[in-house]
């Protein structure tokens, strides 16, 4: 982003090899990825509100260090698709006979478009 004068919020992505512990860059998007909940349950910052804040013209709120240091637990985000291997993995519909998800808690977060039947 620096190279380039590219100021603003973003996702850059790396990879880790960790045999060499060599960093290599894969890509950086100029917007929030759909995963950016993740970064936000572990952080306790508000992704969209900075990227409102920064676009604005605003310093962001908060330096690497700082956001190291409210960092807690650990996040993952698990997704669902209906595709069909026979055919390209294109999208499939049919019915859901059960689903079933996690108690929602403070430490829990489910978004969801989906529901038995």
């Amino acid at each position: 982003a620096k190279a380039v004068g590219y100021e603003g919020a973003g996702t850059v992505e790396f990879i880790f090899d960790a045999e060499t512990n060599d960093y290599f860059f894969m890509e950086m998007n100029t917007r929030l990825q759909v995963e950016h909940p993740v970064s936000e349950m572990i952080t306790g910052r508000d992704l969209v509100q900075w990227q409102l804040h920064v676009a604005k013209g605003h310093p962001l709120p908060a330096n690497q260090e700082e956001i190291n240091a409210t960092v807690q637990g650990h996040a993952i985000e698990a997704r669902i698709y209906a595709e069909d291997p026979d055919n390209g993995f294109l999208p499939a519909v049919g019915k859901l006979h059960h689903v079933r998800y996690p108690e929602v808690n403070g430490e829990t977060r489910v978004e969801t478009g989906i529901k038995t039947g």
